[in-house]
């Protein structure tokens, strides 16, 4: 996958912003409390997470101190997220919303002013603001869906799933290593197609492979969907090994999606 045009990444990460903001504007305040996939947690909680990461984004960017602190206790306190859900989600919606709206407008100024050559600290190992805009689009994706989910919406299949891919593919090792589990040491050829365009990640003669809807893909690598429920193909047992535990995020996998298919 060629590197994006910065610009245009941000374009795309405002873009995800906008069509989850059109789904939540016209919202009862009783639709807020539907429930989500995600256990415990209703719509309230989901914006109310996104408000949480996007402050947290803010944190590595502006007091680095601050935010070493709260990775120790992201990786030695395993409710920390829950509980910035449960605080954020306690406020009426219109302020949740209101929130979440000025804070991922302050996350898209801040990272256009980041220097190329800048890493930003994160959960995960330090990135660029290329990758962590795609973070943030794979994150707004993922929690996107989860509200898509309880409103009874289907997934968009959009470009922007690109950088949420290359995110997927990008993480691998990071996914075996969550697991306790040595990553593979042969390159893995992916190829995901969109409409009328395949993106492909890794050399083409790779005996360890991956192919199918970029969706899928998408879906599966934030763990928005079962594997069941695609129709991604793996050829090779470490290819197939990874699609079991993919995953496009930092922290823990959690426990993922029950199957939506029914098998005889």
């Amino acid at each position: 996958m060629t590197r994006p045009d910065p610009a245009a990444l941000l374009a795309d990460l405002r873009q995800e912003g906008d069509l989850l903001e059109e789904l939540l504007r016209p919202l009862s305040a009783e639709d807020w409390d539907r429930p989500t996939p995600a256990e415990g947690w209703t719509i309230r909680h989901q914006i109310a997470h996104l408000t949480w990461t996007e402050r947290t984004v803010l944190t590595a960017l502006e007091e680095l101190e601050v935010f070493a602190q709260l990775r120790e206790r992201f990786r030695a306190e395993a409710d920390v997220v829950d509980r910035g859900a449960q605080e954020g989600a306690a406020r009426p919606p219109a302020e949740i919303l209101a929130s979440w709206q000025d804070s991922r407008r302050r996350v898209l100024e801040r990272l256009a002013a980041v220097p190329e050559s800048e890493r930003i600290p994160w959960i995960g190992p330090p990135m660029g603001a290329p990758m962590m805009a795609s973070a943030r689009i794979m994150e707004t994706f993922a929690h996107g869906q989860d509200v898509r989910d309880a409103l009874g919406v289907l997934p968009v299949a959009s470009h922007r799933l690109r950088h949420v891919a290359h995110l997927g593919v990008a993480t691998r090792d990071y996914a075996f290593k969550q697991r306790r589990m040595d990553p593979p040491a042969e390159p893995f050829r992916v190829e995901l197609t969109h409409e009328d365009e395949t993106w492909t990640w890794g050399p083409a003669e790779a005996a360890q492979r991956v192919h199918g809807p970029a969706l899928d893909f998408a879906l599966l690598a934030t763990r928005r969907r079962h594997r069941r429920d695609g129709s991604l193909v793996a050829e090779g047992p470490d290819a197939d090994a990874w699609l079991d535990i993919v995953q496009a995020f930092a922290g823990r996998p959690g426990p993922g999606r029950a199957p939506l298919t029914r098998t005889a």
